[in-house]
């Protein structure tokens, strides 16, 4: 007796019935990738002794979102193993990074699955790998350095990085923290071949030391190198067909009172923040440089439209940006109802990447609260300098 709509998620049972699993075109952002939550769930169902599945966005205490998969199954499965069965059929960057086994999906007094009550994930499932405790001190150190960058509250020796929630921008974070804190350098293609604790420290071992220096930040001068990704980018965004191909827009649903001149504040407390967005790109002698001012004019453009307008309206603000002229960011904010406003904004990708798009989201957020932002230490460009140096 339900009245299924196109993009119902729903599977028949053995006695004839339907049941209703969700909405498939429930969309989230994971490692910039756009994820339909309901393909994800459907995937889980091909395996063997699934019957029911639930996957949820979970964001992290760093505020980066992991797939979570809840499932109901008739017999206990390891995460290992629902990702060997998983691999063939999706990309790495929709395999769920945390796994929760239930009983039962709790629900809401309509009897529909309650997502809000599902329980905190956790990376292992019973009948996983055995628990393997660090035996050195150097193991404990790693481990303590895995359960940090994978915010988990224990990992094994034998445990695989990328079994227990780790992914190519987690093992990058891996390996400057093993720098940081152990004074010893490994590389990504290590960790991608010494994936446990175990061979880890052995490697470590075998490497020797190298001492870990902080980036300094530049000298002050009228214009600064760009980062190799920097200049790949000012290459790639002026050949034919590149000018809007690097563009990095997104659009905010904000729901509830939204105060406009407080939100444009934030911004611009964020440009004086990161100097990333008083950057423009231009070319001397030959070589690609950026530029940074001390100040930049900025404006959020204020519209109100209609819901069925705003469609056109985002489609009409992605543009083509002008790198010699800073900031490479707009900002547009239409409002659509007395406590309902579409957030748009768009970076080109010579100033942002995925990473620090969420950062500058969060950190909007923050600003817009009144919170106080810890200082920052060093700015891109003194990568940028750090880099060419090396």
């Amino acid at each position: 007796n339900r009245m299924y709509r196109t993009g119902d998620l729903a599977r028949w049972l053995p006695d004839g019935s339907i049941e209703y699993l969700g909405r498939i075109d429930h969309q989230v952002k994971i490692r910039g990738y756009r994820i339909e939550l309901g393909e994800v769930e459907a995937q889980l169902l091909t395996v063997d002794g699934i019957q029911k599945a639930v996957v949820t966005a979970w964001e992290n205490e760093d505020g980066h979102k992991d797939l979570c998969a809840y499932i109901i199954a008739s017999e206990s499965l390891s995460l290992p193993e629902l990702r060997n069965a998983l691999q063939p059929k999706l990309p790495d960057y929709m395999i769920p990074t945390y796994v929760v086994q239930l009983d039962r999906f709790p629900l809401t007094p309509n009897g529909k699955i309650d997502r809000k009550a599902l329980p905190a994930p956790e990376a292992r499932l019973e009948g996983g790998l055995e628990y393997v405790a660090p035996r050195t001190p150097l193991e404990a150190k790693l481990a303590q350095i895995w359960q940090d960058v994978l915010k988990l509250s224990s990992v094994g020796v034998t445990d695989s990085f990328f079994d227990v929630g780790g992914h190519s921008l987690r093992a990058t974070t891996l390996v400057a923290k093993i720098h940081q804190e152990l004074d010893s350098r490994i590389t990504l293609r290590e960790v991608f071949q010494h994936f446990t604790i175990e061979q880890q420290a052995q490697l470590i071992a075998t490497h020797g030391t190298d001492t870990y220096t902080v980036i300094p930040a530049a000298a002050q001068q009228a214009y600064y190198p760009v980062s190799s990704a920097q200049k790949r980018l000012y290459i790639l965004s002026h050949l034919e067909g590149g000018d809007l191909s690097y563009n990095m827009p997104g659009v905010l649903t904000v729901e509830g009172p939204l105060q406009a001149d407080r939100l444009e504040d934030a911004f611009r407390q964020l440009i004086a923040r990161h100097e990333t967005l008083r950057t423009s790109f231009e070319m001397v002698e030959g070589e690609v440089v950026q530029r940074i001012y001390d100040q930049v004019e900025f404006a959020v453009e204020h519209l109100q439209a209609r819901e069925s307008e705003a469609e056109a309206y985002i489609k009409s603000f992605v543009r083509s940006f002008d790198l010699r002229q800073a900031p490479l960011l707009r900002v547009r904010l239409i409002q659509t109802g007395p406590e309902r406003h579409l957030l748009m904004y768009d970076m080109h990708h010579i100033i942002s990447d995925g990473v620090s798009s969420n950062n500058i989201v969060q950190e909007l957020v923050q600003l817009y609260e009144g919170q106080e932002l810890e200082p920052l230490q060093i700015q891109y460009k003194d990568y940028a300098v750090w880099q060419q140096q090396e």
